[in-house]
């Protein structure tokens, strides 16, 4: 057993009371290697603010659970280095049982979720609360999810879209003890998102009313990329093939993290930035085979796009 707090790290309770009394939104990046993991640092350093970096169960497999606690740690030492100690928390993504939540906990996150969501409503509160007394006996925070996203991104898969139902969230967070709850109001996994000519808009007569339920507890909103569209331009410029996808504007989530919304997923956008500056190395300079070469400029473009949000849609830029 690994203690999140000999490694540096912090939980989401205190982050979450400081972001719903100041209207912003915690970045919740994911990472699953190491330039990913410096532009997070790199980003949030330089804009002052607290991050959860977020591993999915396809990442933990990808990258090895005990590396990635390991770059989580290097992650806290970097930032020192930089000259800020930012806070950070390492939390699991849409966990999807209590053995892989169990797990995540002995190897050091300091938040897990678990996603019952796609389960029974009595089903999904009983393994929520399960994994949530578990972790609180090691103060880790739980974040849980009511609502199906539609959409794909690593493990997590949904056809159909089914929007929270705001009478069920105050039963759901008292019989679950939950630190954080996950709501569908609109958002979607992946890139392919919604098509041009389709207006994306996020309820938030749901998110308010949620709110008038369960006044300051704290909101997350998954699937919130903005799939931008230069981005996807200079992907398919460069020989990529994304056609007819968009995302969520921005001007709507930073409506939403205003609100009790203090914690905003955001992985799509970062594999698009990256993506788009690997294929213009390997186009323009088709004799380069030295990997820092283009995963460098891939690193610091996903660095540049942080700042953006950070400052721009989540506004938890000074907020440490």
């Amino acid at each position: 057993m690994v203690s999140y707090k000999d490694l540096g790290l912090v939980n989401s309770r205190e982050l979450f009371k400081k972001a719903i009394n100041g209207g912003y939104a915690i970045p919740a990046f994911n990472f699953n290697n190491m330039e990913q993991m410096q532009a997070i640092i790199q980003a949030c350093v330089e804009t002052k603010s607290p991050v959860i970096l977020q591993v999915s169960s396809g990442a933990r497999k990808y990258a090895n659970q005990t590396i990635l606690r390991y770059m989580a740690q290097g992650g806290v030492e970097y930032a020192k280095e930089l000259g800020c100690n930012i806070p950070i928390v390492l939390h699991l993504d849409h966990g999807d049982s209590f053995e892989l939540c169990k797990s995540c906990i002995e190897y050091g996150f300091s938040s897990v979720m678990i996603d019952g969501s796609s389960k029974p409503y009595e089903e999904n509160v009983e393994l929520t609360r399960k994994v949530v007394e578990y972790a609180h006996k090691y103060d880790v925070t739980v974040e849980g999810e009511l609502g199906v996203l539609a959409g794909v991104e690593d493990d997590v898969k949904a056809e159909s879209h089914t929007y929270t139902r705001p009478e069920e969230v105050e039963d759901f967070v008292s019989k679950t003890g939950v630190d954080s709850l996950a709501i569908s109001i609109g958002t979607s996994h992946g890139a392919y998102k919604f098509k041009p000519g389709q207006k994306p808009e996020i309820r938030l007569d749901i998110l308010h009313e949620i709110e008038k339920r369960i006044p300051g507890f704290p909101i997350v909103l998954h699937g919130s990329s903005s799939v931008p569209q230069d981005i996807v331009a200079e992907i398919n410029h460069y020989g990529g093939h994304l056609k007819d996808s968009i995302g969520i504007p921005e001007d709507q989530l930073r409506e939403a993290a205003k609100s009790a919304v203090c914690k905003i997923n955001i992985d799509s956008d970062g594999r698009l930035a990256m993506t788009a500056a690997i294929r213009k190395v390997l186009v323009e300079h088709p004799e380069e085979f030295d990997p820092r070469k283009y995963l460098g400029p891939a690193r610091d473009k996903l660095k540049q796009l942080y700042i953006h949000k950070i400052n721009n849609v989540l506004g938890s830029n000074d907020k440490i």
